[in-house]
């Protein structure tokens, strides 16, 4: 049989790997995680595969379908985790699968461009290297993405193995395993509003008074909970995934960071900002709430400040073309998740780091073509022309119910258990914020750098200023409901 490969092009780690189809002798592969296990699907189909091990494909899928599968074990923290997908395809117009955790719009572990592999059923396998940090049990989504109108893919199976260190040793092979209290295969329905019960001051949580710790107002927190308890929420025609979004342009640049040196104008590296147009050294909590012109849609609810580094090109500003926040859980209680609180304040990633020591510059191509390559110093991703450069930046899922900041900016929160539960220190669930940055750059990105640094430096900020009952109704409404809501918080 005629060897076919398949390209698999992954964010942001340099790695380009073609596996050529082993054909109908090929030994079945242990550990794996079969496409047809899904806990959760849209447009999915099964069906008898002539691949090697027999079973069954999930076939007859096309633009916008995607598949979900509960307690995916990513192995243990450390080391590097390979990503590989069994797929086919008799369609020329190709597409891409993404597999990410958590959400449809969670963090990318792997994006694998699709071609003509002969007929549906001349499977080929393509491997990726994952720039993840994530480890232990996720939610996986696998998306089907295409600009065909018809369907363009088969998926046999994934498989996602951690490689100890970078020395060819598996640490751990992930299981797979669909969770019992998962729902039989096929489309999930809606269900009964869940119940939240969250206190306002957790307890065993000891209030911190030391510099840079702010404590909320508690009676202020318990006001805003009981409004948000006391929403009906609507019931969503199809449950799909717990999530909603902000659509932003950007508004300035400028040398000021309101959480990192808050009174100190022009004392930062300069940022990109979205969201408020206020937004300056001196802004609080309170001034947001009083200069309401945003960038953002909902235009007349959503008045946070939202920044990252600028990227800079040869030295000169490249702006995003627009940012999209989303609002998620990657939970696996996402209705316990409640809204945060007035004034809340958080930063992701980390300005002083330089190296790629413990993480990857997670800059990645997205589009037709995907990454070609690597810049001559190997820390940027070359995109094809039908590409661009890509940022996702995640957020903690878990607060620890008591402070609005911390003295780095992150103390007061973080990632939830081996359980996917937020529990210990960060026993309340909040919605995870995602920020989806393109920047319109692509087959040059020599040159390429961040305001803070290199690639690896690149870190944002959230600064809540939504109305509280528009935040609380989409996060009762969309989160806690799990369907996918728009930036007015419709289904």
């Amino acid at each position: 049989m005629l060897a076919i490969p398949v390209v698999a092009a992954v964010a942001g780690s340099g790695v380009l790997v073609a596996t050529a189809n082993a054909g109908s002798d090929q030994t079945p592969i242990p550990g794996v995680l079969e496409a047809e296990s899904y806990a959760a699907h849209h447009g999915a189909q099964t069906e008898g595969t002539s691949d090697a091990g027999g079973g069954r494909n999930v076939g007859w899928l096309s633009n916008g379908d995607w598949m979900r599968y509960d307690n995916v074990d990513l192995g243990a923290a450390g080391g590097r985790l390979t990503v590989e997908a069994r797929v086919a395809s008799a369609n020329t117009d190709g597409g891409s699968v993404e597999v990410r955790a958590g959400s449809q719009t969670g963090e990318l572990l792997a994006a694998f461009p699709i071609t003509k592999t002969g007929n549906w059923q001349s499977w080929v396998t393509g491997t990726a290297n994952s720039p993840t940090t994530l480890s232990g049990k996720q939610t996986v989504f696998v998306n089907l993405v295409s600009k065909s109108r018809s369907d363009f893919v088969n998926v046999n199976w994934l498989r996602f193995t951690r490689v100890d260190g970078g020395t060819g040793t598996p640490a751990s092979t992930p299981s797979g395993t669909v969770s019992a209290s998962a729902p039989a295969p096929g489309p999930a329905s809606p269900s009964a509003a869940p119940s939240v019960s969250v206190s306002p001051t957790p307890a065993g949580t000891t209030p911190q008074t030391g510099t840079g710790w702010v404590v909320m107002d508690r009676a202020k927190w318990a006001q805003e909970l009981a409004a948000f308890r006391a929403i009906t929420p609507r019931t969503p025609k199809e449950r799909m995934v717990p999530e909603f979004h902000a659509s932003c342009k950007i508004s300035h640049t400028r040398p000021d960071d309101p959480i990192v040196f808050p009174g100190m104008a022009g004392a930062s590296h300069d940022h990109t900002f979205w969201g408020n147009k206020s937004t300056a050294a001196a802004s609080t909590a309170e001034s947001l709430f009083a200069n309401k012109a945003t960038t953002c849609e909902p235009s007349t609810q959503d008045f946070s400040a939202y920044w990252v580094p600028t990227l800079l090109k040869d030295n000169k500003p490249v702006m995003p073309k627009e940012v999209t926040v989303y609002y998620g859980s990657r939970l696996k209680d996402y209705a316990a998740t409640v809204p945060f609180p007035s004034g809340f304040r958080m930063i992701a990633g980390d300005a002083k780091q330089q190296t790629s020591t413990g993480q990857n510059n997670q800059f990645w191509c997205a589009g037709n073509g995907g990454e070609t390559g690597r810049t001559s110093d190997g820390e940027w991703p070359v995109c094809a022309p039908t590409a661009e450069l890509i940022r996702q930046l995640t957020f903690p899922d878990c607060w620890d119910g008591v402070h609005l900041d911390s003295p780095d900016h992150k103390s007061h929160v973080g990632p939830a258990d081996n359980t996917g539960k937020c529990s210990g220190k960060y026993p309340v669930a909040i919605p995870s914020i995602s920020f989806m940055l393109p920047y319109p750059l692509n087959t040059d990105t020599e040159g390429v750098k961040l305001s803070s640094g290199t690639g690896y430096s690149m870190h944002g900020d959230f600064f809540n200023a939504w109305e509280p009952q528009a935040l609380a109704e989409r996060v009762r409404n969309c989160i806690n409901q799990h369907a996918k809501c728009n930036a007015q918080g419709n289904f």
